[in-house]
């Protein structure tokens, strides 16, 4: 793998990158425990390498048939504004065309101005007809 160009790979990260990329791009830390739990689940990751380092990452969960959950879209600050988040969301939106049957939906939640990026991909508002809510444990 070349060290001066970012090459997307197909693969969960593992915890402590997980983590690490949540953190350090300023998304909500997870646990240990929670990461642990949850990454073995996804449907889909890509993690987008320098070299041997990773930079950025993306997941999709769900059920694999019905409802599909766009999460952990993170790029290190270092790496931000080169594309890269562009290039999660084609190994993300190529993986959905290719295995999500028509009937699917598919949803992510757009903090700030991420949601121009996702629009770039075909996803639009919700609102009025319905809107994004949470609980928190």
């Amino acid at each position: 793998m070349s060290t001066n160009t970012y090459q997307a790979v197909a693969a969960i990260p593992d915890i402590a990158t997980y983590c690490h990329l949540r953190k350090a791009s300023g998304l909500s830390t997870k646990t240990v425990e929670a990461a642990a739990r949850g990454l073995p689940a996804s449907l889909f990751a890509v993690q987008i390498m320098l070299g041997e380092l990773v930079v950025g990452m993306g997941r999709v969960v769900g059920d694999g048939g019905t409802s599909y959950h766009v999460v952990d879209i993170a790029v290190l600050p270092e790496h931000q504004g080169k594309g890269l988040g562009k290039m999660i969301m084609r190994e993300i939106t190529h993986y959905l065309q290719q295995n999500a049957p028509e009937s699917a939906y598919v949803s992510l939640i757009a903090d700030g101005p991420a949601q121009d990026l996702y629009a770039q991909f075909g996803f639009k508002h919700t609102a009025p007809a319905s809107v994004g809510m949470a609980y928190k444990i």
